[in-house]
């Protein structure tokens, strides 16, 4: 990573144009070709280096929900659980704590509703309670990392 691509990921942590060529306008920001851009772009995707490139939508503004929901795993079905829990669509993403609940993940539905159907299908899946821990406030942190 030179210093290009670290000025790109620092720019792009500050929003994203929405007019007819994004790339373009940032590219021109940044005092390189469109195409320049998304070539470090891919190359910083394909590398690992970021992970993911694209919005963030908010679900709730458009009707749907979201919540942080954990588990109590034992280690010894650890992997079979995860699994299970993954085969659900509604699950952004699941990943594993040093805490009593070991397993973590987030749901996203497309109405409210939806949320306690799909613990509920866990529940009966995995035979576990599913510790559901929805938003009660939001607040913008506003986080961005300094490449």
């Amino acid at each position: 990573m030179d210093d290009i691509d670290r000025t790109i990921i620092n720019r792009l942590q500050e929003g994203f144009p929405i007019c007819p060529a994004p790339y373009q306008r940032v590219a021109e920001t940044l005092n390189i070709s469109e195409q320049e851009l998304l070539e470090r772009l891919q190359i910083l995707l394909d590398s690992g280096i970021l992970s993911r490139f694209g919005p963030m939508f908010h679900a709730e503004h458009m009707g749907g929900a979201l919540t942080l929901a954990a588990l109590k795993v034992p280690e010894d079905n650890y992997d079979t659980i995860a699994e299970t829990i993954n085969a659900f669509p509604e699950v952004a993403h699941n990943y594993a704590r040093k805490h009593l609940l070991n397993m973590w993940f987030v749901l996203a539905t497309e109405t409210p509703v939806q949320i306690q159907q799909v613990i509920t299908q866990i529940e009966t899946q995995t035979k576990l309670t599913v510790y559901n821990m929805p938003k009660i406030q939001e607040y913008f942190v506003g986080l961005k990392l300094e490449a």
